[in-house]
C-alpha cells in the first residue's frame, strides 16, 4: 500500500531524513519508534503530502505521491500530533464537514459518523461543541476526523500523547480494527507497550536514519541487551574485574552492566559487594525487550551513518 524509497529531507544544515526506506502492506501496522528529533514527524508529513522531499519517492496504492499528490492523498487519513478540531462546532458538525470534504453522500456520512462514534466512544458527545470536550475526548474526535473517508492508508503521529487511560485503550482498539479491515497504518509513538499490544512491525529511526526494522521478535532477538544497574550512596566500587566479557560502565555512583543473563550477573555482583553492600541504594534489572533493543541501538549516537539492520 505504501512504498517509500530513498527519502531525504533537510532543513538548512540539519538533515532530518537521509535515504529512508519504508514499506507498509495492507492490513499491516508499522510503528515508527524514535526520540524527539529522530525524523518521525518529517517522514509522516512527507507521506501525507504536507512536505516535499529533497530526494526519494513515495508511492501510495500504486500512485506517485510526489508527482500526483492529489490522487495519492484521496485514500489517505492523517491525524497529526497536534489536535485539529473546530471548537465552536459540535462533534457531529466537525465530522460532517470532513465527510463532505471526503466526498461522502448524506447516507454514507451518517453511517461513517455513527460507526466511528461507536468505535471511539463519541456517540453521547456528538451534539456537544468541541470546545466543551476533555482532552481525551478531543483526541478521539481528532482521530475520528482522520478516518471519516475510510482511508486505506492511515497516518497516526503520536496519537496517544496526553491521552487518558480510556482514550488510549479506545484508540488502540480502533487501530487494530483498521488493520483487520485491511488498512495500512503508520503509527508513530514513544510508547513501547503500545507497539507490543498492536503487534506492529517496527522501524527505529535516529537522526533521520533507519537503524533497524522488522517484527518485534526479530528486532528484539537481534538487538536487545539486558542490563543490571546498581546505584550507590557514595563512589561506585570496581566490579568490572568480575565481568571481563561484559560491557561495564560507571557514571559517578551508578554502575551499568550489559548482559542477557541478568540473574547470574545480579547474583555475582551482590555476592562480591561484601561490606560495600551497605552503600547500595538501588538495583534495577532491565530484561531483553523491544525497549532495551531501542536503548542499545540509539545509545551514544550523535551522527549515525551505520547501515540499517533489516531483519524483516
Amino acid at each position: 500500500m505504501l512504498a517509500v524509497k530513498g527519502l531525504s529531507k533537510a532543513y538548512g544544515s540539519h538533515q532530518a531524513l537521509e535515504s529512508v526506506d519504508l514499506e507498509v502492506a495492507k492490513g499491516e501496522i508499522s510503528a515508527l519508534l524514535g526520540r524527539n528529533g529522530a525524523g518521525k514527524t518529517t517522514l509522516v508529513s512527507i507521506v501525507a503530502g504536507l512536505l516535499s522531499p529533497d530526494a526519494g519517492s513515495v508511492v501510495i496504492g500504486g500512485i506517485d505521491a510526489v508527482a500526483d499528490p492529489g490522487r495519492a492523498q484521496a485514500d489517505l487519513g492523517l491525524a497529526p500530533q497536534e489536535t485539529g478540531v473546530y471548537p465552536t462546532l459540535s462533534c457531529r458538525e466537525n465530522l460532517l464537514l470532513f465527510t463532505g470534504l471526503a466526498g461522502l453522500g448524506r447516507s454514507e456520512s451518517r453511517a461513517a459518523i455513527d460507526e466511528l462514534a461507536e468505535l471511539l466512544g463519541l456517540t453521547a458527545l456528538l451534539d456537544r461543541r468541541a470546545k466543551e470536550l476533555s482532552g481525551g475526548e478531543r483526541r478521539r474526535l481528532h482521530t475520528a476526523i482522520a478516518l471519516v473517508g475510510r482511508p486505506s492508508l492511515v497516518l497516526l503521529d503520536e496519537p496517544t500523547v496526553g491521552a487518558d487511560v480510556q482514550t488510549r485503550s479506545q484508540l488502540l482498539g480502533v487501530v487494530k480494527e483498521l488493520a483487520r479491515n485491511g488498512a495500512a497504518v503508520i503509527y508513530s509513538t514513544h510508547y513501547f507497550p503500545e507497539v507490543v499490544e498492536l503487534d506492529a512491525s517496527v522501524v527505529i529511526l535516529e537522526h533521520g536514519h533507519v537503524l533497524a526494522r522488522g517484527s518485534i521478535n526479530d528486532v528484539t532477538a537481534r538487538h536487545a541487551v539486558g542490563m543490571v544497574e546498581l546505584e550507590f550512596s557514595g563512589p561506585a566500587p570496581d566490579v568490572a574485574r568480575l565481568f571481563p566479557h561484559h560491557a561495564v560502565s560507571t557514571h559517578g555512583s551508578t554502575i551499568q552492566i550489559e548482559t542477557n543473563d541478568t540473574a547470574a550477573v545480579t547474583t555475582t555482583v551482590l555476592a562480591n559487594l561484601d561490606t560495600r553492600a551497605v552503600s547500595l541504594r538501588g538495583l534495577t534489572v532491565l530484561h531483553p525487550s523491544l525497549e532495551s533493543a531501542f536503548i542499545h541501538l540509539t545509545k551514544d549516537t550523535t551522527d549515525p551513518s551505520r547501515e540499517v539492520a533489516d531483519v524483516a
